[in-house]
C-alpha cells in the first residue's frame, strides 16, 4: 500500500517517517519535497490562488504515481489540501492535525498551540471544533536554529516558549518538526503534550483500512 507523503518543510520527513515505522511498517512511502511553499507563504503572508494549484498539482502527481492515500506534514496550508482532497477523491486525504486535534479536543477544552512557524498560527486555528479555548504561541528562532542544524536549540526554544501554555489542559504541536521536542514542552509545561505524526498515521491506517 502505497503512501504519499508531502512536505513544504524538509525538516518534516524524518519524524513522520518514524511513526510509520513504528505504527504501521508496511506501508510504502514516498516522499514529495517543495520547500519553497513554506519561504513563499512566509514572504507574501497569506495562500494565493497559485499557491492552490501547485499543491493540486502536487497532488494529482501523488496519484499519477499509484499512491492509495496522501498525508500532508504542512500544517500551514489547511485550504491547499481541502484542494487537493476534491480534486483526488475518494482516495483518502489527512491533514497534518486532524488527528492530533481530534485528541487535544478530547484531553481538554483549553488547548495550547505551539508552533515555530508564524504562518501555522494564522491557518490552524479554524481547523479546530467551534468551543474551544485556543492558545497559540510561537517559538521564536526554534525553526531558524533547525534550519540551522542546530537541533539542542530548536528544542530548547520551544520548550521555553511553551511555559506560557502552562495553564492550558493539553499543549498540541503543530509542526511534524515539533515532535522531537515533545518530552521537553511536557517537563516545561507540565501538561499532557499532543503530536502530530503519531495521530496523523493511526488516523490514515484506519481510513485505508475502511476503503480496503
Amino acid at each position: 500500500m502505497r503512501i504519499a507523503l508531502i512536505h513544504a518543510l524538509r525538516h518534516s520527513p524524518p519524524p513522520i517517517e518514524a511513526a510509520f515505522r513504528e505504527l504501521w511498517p508496511e506501508a510504502t512511502l514516498m516522499n514529495l519535497l517543495d520547500d519553497s511553499l513554506s519561504a513563499d507563504l512566509a514572504r507574501d503572508g497569506v495562500l494565493t490562488p497559485a499557491m492552490t494549484e501547485r499543491f493540486r498539482t502536487l497532488g494529482r502527481y501523488a496519484v499519477g504515481t499509484g499512491a492509495q492515500g496522501i498525508l500532508f506534514s504542512c500544517s500551514a496550508f489547511g485550504p491547499c489540501i481541502d484542494a487537493v482532497a476534491a480534486d483526488v477523491a475518494p482516495l483518502p486525504v489527512l491533514k497534518p492535525n486532524e488527528a492530533a486535534i481530534e485528541e487535544a479536543v478530547g484531553i481538554g477544552r483549553r488547548i495550547g498551540l505551539l508552533a515555530t512557524f508564524p504562518g501555522t498560527l494564522a491557518s490552524m486555528p479554524p481547523e479546530f471544533p467551534p468551543g474551544v479555548d485556543l492558545v497559540p504561541c510561537l517559538a521564536p528562532g526554534a525553526l531558524a536554529a533547525l534550519d540551522a542544524g542546530d537541533l539542542a536549540t530548536h528544542d530548547r526554544l520551544a520548550a521555553e516558549a511553551s511555559r506560557a501554555l502552562k495553564d492550558c489542559d493539553v499543549v498540541l504541536l503543530g509542526q511534524f518538526s515539533l515532535a522531537r521536542a515533545a518530552d521537553l514542552v511536557a517537563e516545561a509545561t507540565g501538561r499532557p503534550v499532543v503530536t502530530t505524526p503519531g495521530s496523523a498515521v493511526r488516523k490514515l491506517r484506519q481510513a485505508m483500512l475502511e476503503t480496503a
